[in-house]
């Protein structure tokens, strides 16, 4: 992700200072015209941009407390992903030493940065963002979600939420298919079809959902759990691993327990929001 961030800015005439924990991964990039720091500190003092994409915020601490007298007066556009709360304690973080920070939640892989369709959430000064909003866009288009430094990771990480639940419900139906002898080419058309039916039923239940009301009108509960246990059985029959539908059932069958059998599942939204159960 680094490398092609960086590889953008070259391409439209910016001069780039790299440093990497490991420097041959710089070799390509110095090839097209960047700088090669040896150090943090040489990073440090060759920009007043500093642009980070790591693997977590414990990275950051551990490459910049060692070069703290460096930071005042900088920027960091930290575009790592971790959690809100720790995109808001670096922000003081840095503040108490001096620099500014900027959260970034990325909302694409490496080969969509460079792309005006792609994007990229911020949150943290808006004096900031707007200061350094043109170099930014270099990467992607911005979406500025506030002054709050947690929201941009809290907007990328509920993002991420739905992606990743979602690519392993496909994984998992692939799988049955498989055992069933139907192959991905065959299934793609079904399964696009479905994913595509998904924001039809978003934008339905948004309203419903922000009322807090959860009316059994169109479904209901206990119908989505005999079709999650459907689920559960085709499953088993096809000798495939039961464990994420059979999740899927426990939250069902939580939502009965409860009381919402008759409700629509939407009401599941409660069960979510009550102290987790622990297996």
């Amino acid at each position: 992700m680094g490398q092609a961030m960086a590889g953008a800015f070259l391409e439209r005439g910016y001069m780039v200072t790299v440093w990497n924990r490991t420097p041959g991964k710089a070799d390509e990039l110095v090839a097209k015209g960047a700088v090669r720091a040896s150090t943090v500190n040489k990073a440090l003092a060759a920009n007043e941009l500093v642009i980070l994409s790591l693997t977590d915020y414990d990275v950051m601490y551990a490459i910049l407390e060692p070069a703290a007298e460096q930071l005042s007066g900088k920027v960091f556009v930290n575009l790592s992903s971790d959690t809100p709360q720790k995109a808001r304690q670096a922000a003081k973080w840095l503040a108490e030493r001096g620099a500014r920070h900027l959260t970034g939640g990325v909302q694409v892989p490496p080969s969509g940065i460079g792309k005006p369709e792609s994007s990229t959430y911020y949150s943290g000064s808006r004096e900031v963002f707007d200061a350094h909003r043109n170099t930014l866009e270099v990467i992607t288009s911005t979406d500025y979600r506030g002054e709050d430094p947690g929201l941009a990771m809290l907007y990328y990480q509920i993002q991420m939420d739905i992606f990743w639940t979602s690519m392993l419900s496909y994984l998992h139906a692939l799988a049955v298919a498989n055992a069933n002898g139907i192959t991905a080419e065959q299934f793609l058309p079904y399964a696009s079809a479905t994913l595509s039916s998904l924001p039809g039923f978003v934008e339905f239940y948004t309203s419903r959902l922000d009322a807090g009301k959860h009316p059994g009108d169109v479904d209901r509960l206990a119908m989505g759990f005999a079709s999650v246990e459907h689920v559960v059985h085709t499953t088993e029959d096809a000798g495939i691993d039961i464990a994420l539908p059979a999740a899927v059932l426990k939250v069902f069958q939580r939502g009965m327990e409860n009381g919402h059998a008759g409700d629509s599942f939407t009401s599941l939204i409660d069960i979510f929001k009550k102290t987790a159960v622990r297996p």
